[in-house]
Protein backbone atom coordinates (compact mmCIF):
# COMPACT_ATOMS: atom_id res chain seq x y z
CA UNK A 1 0.00 0.00 0.00
CA UNK A 2 1.10 3.32 -0.82
CA UNK A 3 0.88 5.29 1.89
CA UNK A 4 0.66 9.04 0.39
CA UNK A 5 -1.61 7.75 -2.25
CA UNK A 6 -4.05 6.72 0.24
CA UNK A 7 -3.88 9.56 2.32
CA UNK A 8 -4.76 11.16 -0.74
CA UNK A 9 -7.83 9.79 -1.83
CA UNK A 10 -9.37 9.96 1.17
CA UNK A 11 -8.74 13.37 1.71
CA UNK A 12 -6.50 13.01 4.34
CA UNK A 13 -3.57 15.31 3.06
CA UNK A 14 -2.87 19.28 4.02
CA UNK A 15 0.61 20.14 3.18
CA UNK A 16 3.25 17.56 2.94
CA UNK A 17 7.10 18.82 2.15
CA UNK A 18 8.52 17.38 -1.02
CA UNK A 19 10.29 13.88 -0.92
CA UNK A 20 8.38 12.73 1.37
CA UNK A 21 6.93 10.09 -0.70
CA UNK A 22 10.02 9.09 -2.09
CA UNK A 23 11.30 8.61 1.57
CA UNK A 24 8.63 6.35 2.29
CA UNK A 25 9.00 4.29 -0.75
CA UNK A 26 12.89 4.12 -0.06
CA UNK A 27 12.62 2.28 3.19
CA UNK A 28 10.34 1.35 6.59
CA UNK A 29 10.21 4.92 7.98
CA UNK A 30 9.20 5.68 11.87
CA UNK A 31 7.04 9.03 11.59
CA UNK A 32 5.24 10.13 14.68
CA UNK A 33 2.27 12.62 16.49
CA UNK A 34 2.22 14.19 19.45
CA UNK A 35 -0.94 13.55 21.74
CA UNK A 36 -1.93 16.34 24.37
CA UNK A 37 -2.49 14.07 27.88
CA UNK A 38 -4.04 16.91 29.57
CA UNK A 39 -7.06 14.35 29.46
CA UNK A 40 -7.27 10.54 30.85
CA UNK A 41 -9.39 9.69 27.25
CA UNK A 42 -8.83 11.04 23.95
CA UNK A 43 -11.69 12.30 21.76
CA UNK A 44 -13.03 12.08 18.25
CA UNK A 45 -10.54 14.93 17.62
CA UNK A 46 -7.42 12.81 18.05
CA UNK A 47 -9.04 10.22 15.55
CA UNK A 48 -7.54 11.64 12.69
CA UNK A 49 -4.09 11.74 14.04
CA UNK A 50 -4.68 8.36 15.11
CA UNK A 51 -6.25 7.12 11.60
CA UNK A 52 -3.02 8.47 10.01
CA UNK A 53 -0.82 6.28 12.31
CA UNK A 54 -3.00 3.28 11.66
CA UNK A 55 -2.60 3.61 7.50
CA UNK A 56 0.97 4.13 8.62
CA UNK A 57 1.66 1.16 10.11
CA UNK A 58 -0.43 -1.26 7.66
CA UNK A 59 1.29 0.69 4.86
CA UNK A 60 4.53 -1.33 6.73
CA UNK A 61 6.10 1.88 8.43
CA UNK A 62 6.42 2.16 12.09
CA UNK A 63 4.45 4.72 14.09
CA UNK A 64 5.32 6.23 17.24
CA UNK A 65 2.95 8.33 19.26
CA UNK A 66 4.91 10.82 21.37
CA UNK A 67 2.71 11.76 24.71
CA UNK A 68 3.21 15.25 24.91
CA UNK A 69 4.24 15.20 29.00
CA UNK A 70 6.69 17.97 29.03
CA UNK A 71 4.84 20.09 25.81
CA UNK A 72 1.47 19.69 28.13
CA UNK A 73 3.05 21.29 31.01
CA UNK A 74 3.58 24.51 28.85
CA UNK A 75 0.57 24.90 26.57
CA UNK A 76 0.19 24.89 22.54
CA UNK A 77 -0.20 28.33 21.27
CA UNK A 78 -1.14 27.37 17.69
CA UNK A 79 -4.88 27.93 17.47
CA UNK A 80 -5.63 28.72 21.13
CA UNK A 81 -6.33 32.00 22.14
CA UNK A 82 -4.98 31.61 26.15
CA UNK A 83 -2.64 29.65 28.03
CA UNK A 84 -3.93 26.27 28.91
CA UNK A 85 -3.90 24.75 33.09
CA UNK A 86 -0.83 22.84 33.75
CA UNK A 87 -0.77 19.26 34.23
CA UNK A 88 1.43 17.68 37.64
CA UNK A 89 3.74 15.03 36.41
CA UNK A 90 1.25 11.89 38.17
CA UNK A 91 -1.74 13.06 36.63
CA UNK A 92 0.25 13.04 33.63
CA UNK A 93 1.37 9.77 34.03
CA UNK A 94 -2.18 8.24 34.61
CA UNK A 95 -3.25 9.80 31.37
CA UNK A 96 -1.11 8.38 29.67
CA UNK A 97 -1.36 5.02 30.64
CA UNK A 98 -5.15 5.58 29.68
CA UNK A 99 -4.35 6.80 26.18
CA UNK A 100 -2.21 3.86 25.48
CA UNK A 101 -4.89 1.44 26.19
CA UNK A 102 -7.17 3.17 23.87
CA UNK A 103 -4.75 3.53 21.45
CA UNK A 104 -4.22 -0.37 21.70
CA UNK A 105 -7.63 -0.87 19.84
CA UNK A 106 -6.25 0.78 16.57
CA UNK A 107 -1.82 0.38 16.72
CA UNK A 108 -0.26 -2.81 17.48
CA UNK A 109 2.21 -2.20 20.26
CA UNK A 110 2.31 -5.74 21.28
CA UNK A 111 3.72 -7.87 18.24
CA UNK A 112 7.18 -9.22 16.72
CA UNK A 113 6.81 -7.32 13.71
CA UNK A 114 9.86 -4.71 13.15
CA UNK A 115 7.22 -2.04 12.59
CA UNK A 116 5.38 -2.33 16.06
CA UNK A 117 4.40 1.23 17.54
CA UNK A 118 5.40 2.58 20.09
CA UNK A 119 4.92 4.96 22.89
CA UNK A 120 7.56 7.78 24.29
CA UNK A 121 6.40 10.71 26.30
CA UNK A 122 8.63 14.02 26.16
CA UNK A 123 8.69 14.77 29.77
CA UNK A 124 11.45 11.34 29.87
CA UNK A 125 14.02 13.29 27.99
CA UNK A 126 12.98 16.71 29.12
CA UNK A 127 12.77 16.66 32.59
CA UNK A 128 16.89 16.50 32.97
CA UNK A 129 17.27 19.19 30.30
CA UNK A 130 18.15 22.58 31.97
CA UNK A 131 17.41 25.90 30.53
CA UNK A 132 20.97 27.20 30.66
CA UNK A 133 21.60 24.05 27.84
CA UNK A 134 18.93 24.25 26.36
CA UNK A 135 19.28 27.79 25.30
CA UNK A 136 22.85 26.66 24.41
CA UNK A 137 22.48 23.90 22.41
CA UNK A 138 19.22 24.21 20.79
CA UNK A 139 18.29 27.75 21.24
CA UNK A 140 20.97 29.01 19.44
CA UNK A 141 20.28 27.33 16.23
CA UNK A 142 16.88 29.29 15.79
CA UNK A 143 16.43 32.59 15.19
CA UNK A 144 13.68 35.04 17.00
CA UNK A 145 13.04 35.88 13.31
CA UNK A 146 11.80 33.11 11.90
CA UNK A 147 9.94 31.76 15.10
CA UNK A 148 8.10 35.15 14.98
CA UNK A 149 7.17 34.43 11.16
CA UNK A 150 4.95 31.08 12.11
CA UNK A 151 1.09 31.73 11.87
CA UNK A 152 0.65 30.61 15.45
CA UNK A 153 2.65 32.90 16.69
CA UNK A 154 1.54 36.02 14.75
CA UNK A 155 -1.52 35.42 15.33
CA UNK A 156 -1.70 35.89 19.12
CA UNK A 157 0.95 39.21 19.13
CA UNK A 158 -1.05 40.80 16.04
CA UNK A 159 -4.56 39.63 16.87
CA UNK A 160 -7.19 40.55 18.91
CA UNK A 161 -5.96 38.51 22.10
CA UNK A 162 -5.59 40.18 24.82
CA UNK A 163 -3.44 38.26 26.86
CA UNK A 164 -0.47 38.60 24.17
CA UNK A 165 1.49 35.95 24.20
CA UNK A 166 4.16 34.40 27.02
CA UNK A 167 7.76 33.47 26.87
CA UNK A 168 6.72 29.96 28.07
CA UNK A 169 4.25 29.36 24.97
CA UNK A 170 6.82 31.33 22.55
CA UNK A 171 9.19 28.85 23.47
CA UNK A 172 6.93 25.80 22.42
CA UNK A 173 7.72 25.23 18.94
CA UNK A 174 11.61 24.92 19.58
CA UNK A 175 10.61 22.33 22.48
CA UNK A 176 8.76 20.30 19.86
CA UNK A 177 11.07 20.82 17.43
CA UNK A 178 13.59 19.63 19.77
CA UNK A 179 11.13 16.13 20.59
CA UNK A 180 11.77 15.98 16.72
CA UNK A 181 15.17 16.06 16.68
CA UNK A 182 15.96 13.64 19.50
CA UNK A 183 13.41 11.20 18.11
CA UNK A 184 15.70 11.23 14.90
CA UNK A 185 18.96 10.87 16.78
CA UNK A 186 17.13 7.79 19.16
CA UNK A 187 14.46 6.22 16.86
CA UNK A 188 15.40 7.25 13.31
CA UNK A 189 12.45 9.30 13.14
CA UNK A 190 12.43 11.09 9.90
CA UNK A 191 8.88 12.05 9.48
CA UNK A 192 6.24 14.19 12.04
CA UNK A 193 2.71 14.14 10.80
CA UNK A 194 -0.49 16.41 12.79
CA UNK A 195 -3.22 18.37 11.78
CA UNK A 196 -2.59 21.50 9.74
CA UNK A 197 -2.23 24.15 12.29
CA UNK A 198 0.30 22.14 13.65
CA UNK A 199 2.80 23.02 10.26
CA UNK A 200 4.80 25.65 11.88
CA UNK A 201 5.71 23.70 14.82
CA UNK A 202 6.87 20.70 12.53
CA UNK A 203 8.44 22.49 10.18
CA UNK A 204 10.45 24.21 13.06
CA UNK A 205 11.79 20.73 13.89
CA UNK A 206 12.70 19.91 10.56
CA UNK A 207 15.03 23.04 10.06
CA UNK A 208 16.74 21.75 13.68
CA UNK A 209 17.17 18.75 12.70
CA UNK A 210 18.66 19.98 9.35
CA UNK A 211 20.90 22.21 11.47
CA UNK A 212 22.05 20.62 14.42
CA UNK A 213 22.35 16.78 12.55
CA UNK A 214 23.07 17.69 9.26
CA UNK A 215 20.08 15.19 8.26
CA UNK A 216 16.94 15.19 6.04
CA UNK A 217 13.20 15.02 8.17
CA UNK A 218 9.81 15.16 6.41
CA UNK A 219 6.36 16.94 7.26
CA UNK A 220 3.14 16.15 6.77
CA UNK A 221 -0.04 17.35 7.84
CA UNK A 222 -3.91 16.72 7.35
CA UNK A 223 -6.82 19.11 7.23
CA UNK A 224 -8.31 20.42 10.25
CA UNK A 225 -11.92 18.64 10.25
CA UNK A 226 -15.15 20.52 9.33
CA UNK A 227 -18.65 20.39 9.86
CA UNK A 228 -20.68 21.29 6.53
CA UNK A 229 -23.06 23.80 8.39
CA UNK A 230 -19.53 25.80 9.35
CA UNK A 231 -19.50 23.89 13.25
CA UNK A 232 -16.94 22.40 15.31
CA UNK A 233 -16.17 19.08 14.46
CA UNK A 234 -16.60 16.55 17.41
CA UNK A 235 -18.50 18.91 19.87
CA UNK A 236 -21.96 18.23 20.99
CA UNK A 237 -24.55 20.23 22.96
CA UNK A 238 -23.09 18.50 26.22
CA UNK A 239 -19.20 19.05 25.17
CA UNK A 240 -16.22 16.42 23.43
CA UNK A 241 -17.04 13.27 22.71
CA UNK A 242 -14.98 11.15 23.88
CA UNK A 243 -13.47 7.08 23.81
CA UNK A 244 -13.74 6.72 27.05
CA UNK A 245 -17.25 4.74 27.65
CA UNK A 246 -17.65 6.46 31.36
CA UNK A 247 -17.30 10.06 29.59
CA UNK A 248 -19.57 9.58 25.88
CA UNK A 249 -21.97 6.09 26.65
CA UNK A 250 -21.43 3.66 23.43
CA UNK A 251 -24.91 4.80 22.87
CA UNK A 252 -24.37 8.17 22.44
CA UNK A 253 -21.48 7.64 20.64
CA UNK A 254 -22.84 5.97 18.05
CA UNK A 255 -25.70 8.43 17.64
CA UNK A 256 -22.87 11.21 17.05
CA UNK A 257 -22.00 9.40 14.00
CA UNK A 258 -25.63 8.21 12.84
CA UNK A 259 -26.59 11.50 13.32
CA UNK A 260 -23.76 13.25 10.80
CA UNK A 261 -25.33 15.33 7.74
CA UNK A 262 -25.38 13.64 4.36
CA UNK A 263 -22.04 15.83 3.40
CA UNK A 264 -19.87 15.18 5.96
CA UNK A 265 -20.93 11.27 6.22
CA UNK A 266 -19.39 11.38 2.52
CA UNK A 267 -16.45 12.95 4.30
CA UNK A 268 -16.41 11.12 7.60
CA UNK A 269 -16.45 7.46 5.85
CA UNK A 270 -13.23 8.25 4.12
CA UNK A 271 -11.40 9.37 7.03
CA UNK A 272 -12.24 7.29 9.90
CA UNK A 273 -12.96 3.71 8.50
CA UNK A 274 -10.58 1.36 6.85
CA UNK A 275 -12.83 0.82 4.15
CA UNK A 276 -11.32 0.19 0.96
CA UNK A 277 -11.97 2.66 -2.01
CA UNK A 278 -14.83 0.27 -3.79
CA UNK A 279 -16.38 0.05 -0.78
CA UNK A 280 -16.81 3.76 -0.18
CA UNK A 281 -17.49 4.81 -3.76
CA UNK A 282 -20.46 1.69 -3.43
CA UNK A 283 -21.91 3.24 -0.35
CA UNK A 284 -21.85 6.92 -1.74
CA UNK A 285 -24.13 5.54 -4.52
CA UNK A 286 -26.18 3.45 -2.86
CA UNK A 287 -26.56 6.58 -0.55
CA UNK A 288 -27.38 8.89 -3.75
CA UNK A 289 -30.06 7.08 -4.83
CA UNK A 290 -31.92 6.03 -1.24
CA UNK A 291 -30.73 9.31 0.74
CA UNK A 292 -33.76 8.65 3.34
CA UNK A 293 -32.07 5.10 4.23
CA UNK A 294 -29.11 6.79 5.40
CA UNK A 295 -26.90 4.23 4.30
CA UNK A 296 -23.58 6.13 4.79
CA UNK A 297 -24.35 6.94 8.30
CA UNK A 298 -25.36 3.63 9.22
CA UNK A 299 -22.26 2.40 7.87
CA UNK A 300 -20.13 4.90 9.41
CA UNK A 301 -21.32 4.53 13.13
CA UNK A 302 -21.40 1.11 12.83
CA UNK A 303 -17.36 1.08 11.58
CA UNK A 304 -16.53 3.60 14.10
CA UNK A 305 -18.39 2.54 17.34
CA UNK A 306 -17.17 -1.55 16.64
CA UNK A 307 -13.73 0.25 16.47
CA UNK A 308 -13.46 1.86 19.44
CA UNK A 309 -16.16 0.39 21.39
CA UNK A 310 -16.34 -3.58 20.33
CA UNK A 311 -18.77 -5.40 18.22
CA UNK A 312 -20.91 -6.28 21.65
CA UNK A 313 -21.46 -2.55 22.53
CA UNK A 314 -22.10 -1.78 18.82
CA UNK A 315 -24.82 -4.41 18.57
CA UNK A 316 -26.64 -2.98 21.90
CA UNK A 317 -26.62 0.81 20.72
CA UNK A 318 -28.72 0.03 17.46
CA UNK A 319 -30.53 -1.92 19.93
CA UNK A 320 -31.08 1.09 22.31
CA UNK A 321 -31.84 3.31 19.30
CA UNK A 322 -34.77 0.95 17.92
CA UNK A 323 -36.55 1.05 21.70
CA UNK A 324 -37.79 4.98 20.88
CA UNK A 325 -39.51 3.59 17.99
CA UNK A 326 -41.62 0.78 19.67
CA UNK A 327 -39.05 -1.94 18.47
CA UNK A 328 -36.96 -2.18 21.37
CA UNK A 329 -37.22 -5.44 24.14
CA UNK A 330 -37.92 -5.42 27.73
CA UNK A 331 -34.53 -6.76 27.64
CA UNK A 332 -32.75 -4.22 26.08
CA UNK A 333 -34.22 -1.66 29.05
CA UNK A 334 -32.97 -4.13 31.70
CA UNK A 335 -29.53 -4.28 30.03
CA UNK A 336 -29.01 -0.43 29.74
CA UNK A 337 -26.51 1.57 31.99
CA UNK A 338 -28.47 4.13 33.83
CA UNK A 339 -26.04 6.60 31.65
CA UNK A 340 -27.46 5.11 28.39
CA UNK A 341 -30.93 5.00 29.72
CA UNK A 342 -30.98 8.95 30.38
CA UNK A 343 -29.59 9.64 27.51
CA UNK A 344 -32.19 7.35 25.26
CA UNK A 345 -34.72 9.32 27.39
CA UNK A 346 -33.48 12.55 27.11
CA UNK A 347 -36.20 15.28 27.19
CA UNK A 348 -39.44 12.81 28.47
CA UNK A 349 -41.00 13.77 31.37
CA UNK A 350 -39.94 13.20 34.33
CA UNK A 351 -42.47 12.04 37.59
CA UNK A 352 -40.70 10.96 41.29
CA UNK A 353 -42.33 9.17 43.29
CA UNK A 354 -41.61 7.95 46.86
CA UNK A 355 -40.16 4.75 46.76
CA UNK A 356 -41.89 3.33 49.82
CA UNK A 357 -44.88 3.52 47.28
CA UNK A 358 -43.39 0.28 45.00
CA UNK A 359 -42.33 -1.34 48.91
CA UNK A 360 -45.36 -1.91 48.94
CA UNK A 361 -46.35 -2.66 45.62
CA UNK A 362 -49.32 -0.01 44.16
CA UNK A 363 -51.80 -0.36 41.72
CA UNK A 364 -51.16 0.66 38.27
CA UNK A 365 -53.87 3.35 37.51
CA UNK A 366 -52.79 4.80 41.14
CA UNK A 367 -49.15 5.03 40.24
CA UNK A 368 -49.46 6.26 36.88
CA UNK A 369 -52.07 8.95 37.60
CA UNK A 370 -51.65 9.69 41.00
CA UNK A 371 -48.43 9.53 42.50
CA UNK A 372 -47.00 10.37 38.95
CA UNK A 373 -49.30 12.62 36.79
CA UNK A 374 -48.47 10.51 33.62
CA UNK A 375 -52.02 10.60 33.05
CA UNK A 376 -54.04 14.30 34.03
CA UNK A 377 -56.90 11.72 35.20
CA UNK A 378 -57.37 7.84 36.82
CA UNK A 379 -60.65 8.10 34.21
CA UNK A 380 -58.05 8.75 31.04
CA UNK A 381 -55.63 5.97 32.64
CA UNK A 382 -58.26 3.41 32.78
CA UNK A 383 -59.43 3.72 28.94
CA UNK A 384 -56.18 3.69 27.72
CA UNK A 385 -55.08 0.61 29.62
CA UNK A 386 -58.61 -0.98 28.38
CA UNK A 387 -57.65 0.36 24.77
CA UNK A 388 -54.21 -1.64 25.30
CA UNK A 389 -52.02 1.87 24.55
CA UNK A 390 -50.45 1.37 28.41
CA UNK A 391 -46.76 -0.71 28.73
CA UNK A 392 -44.66 -0.63 32.15
CA UNK A 393 -40.67 -1.06 30.72
CA UNK A 394 -42.58 -2.02 27.33
CA UNK A 395 -44.93 -4.68 28.41
CA UNK A 396 -48.64 -4.20 28.29
CA UNK A 397 -50.38 -3.33 31.34
CA UNK A 398 -53.31 -6.13 30.42
CA UNK A 399 -55.53 -5.07 33.30
CA UNK A 400 -56.35 -1.76 35.49
CA UNK A 401 -55.56 -4.02 38.40
CA UNK A 402 -51.89 -5.02 37.65
CA UNK A 403 -49.77 -3.92 40.36
CA UNK A 404 -46.40 -2.45 40.70
CA UNK A 405 -43.36 -2.93 42.95
CA UNK A 406 -39.73 -2.65 43.37
CA UNK A 407 -39.30 -5.55 40.57
CA UNK A 408 -39.96 -3.20 38.08
CA UNK A 409 -37.23 -0.97 38.84
CA UNK A 410 -34.61 -0.18 36.16
CA UNK A 411 -31.38 0.31 37.73
CA UNK A 412 -32.96 0.45 40.73
CA UNK A 413 -34.48 3.73 40.15
CA UNK A 414 -36.45 4.20 36.97
CA UNK A 415 -40.05 2.86 35.37
CA UNK A 416 -40.56 3.44 32.05
CA UNK A 417 -44.07 3.97 30.94
CA UNK A 418 -45.39 4.50 27.53
CA UNK A 419 -48.74 5.97 26.39
CA UNK A 420 -49.57 4.70 22.61
CA UNK A 421 -46.62 4.15 20.26
CA UNK A 422 -44.30 7.03 21.09
CA UNK A 423 -45.59 8.74 24.25
CA UNK A 424 -42.83 7.89 27.15
CA UNK A 425 -42.26 9.02 30.54
CA UNK A 426 -39.99 7.81 33.08
CA UNK A 427 -40.81 7.63 36.52
CA UNK A 428 -37.85 8.00 39.65
CA UNK A 429 -38.57 6.16 42.74
CA UNK A 430 -36.32 8.32 45.39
Amino acid sequence: MNFVEELKWRGMIHDIMPNTEEQLQKEMTSAYVGIDPTADSLHIGHLVSVMMLKHFQVAGHRPIVLVGGATGMIGDPSMKSAERNLLDEKTLRHNQECIKNQLSKFLDFNSSEPNKAEMVNNYDWMKEFTFLDFIRDIGKHITVNYMMSKDSVKKRITGDSREGLSFTEFTYQLVQGYDYLHLYRDKSCKLQMGGSDQWGNITTGTELIRRVAGGEAYALTCPLITKADGGKFGKTESGNVWLDPERTSPYQFYQFWLNTSDTDAEKYIKIFTLLTRDEVEALIQEHQQAPHARALQKRLAQEVTTMVHGAEAYEFAVEASQILFGKGATETLKKMDEKTLLSVFDGVPVFEVNRSLLESGINVLDLIADAAAVFPSKGEARRTVKGGGVSINKVKVETQDDVVDTSALLNDKYILVQKGKKSYSLIIAQ
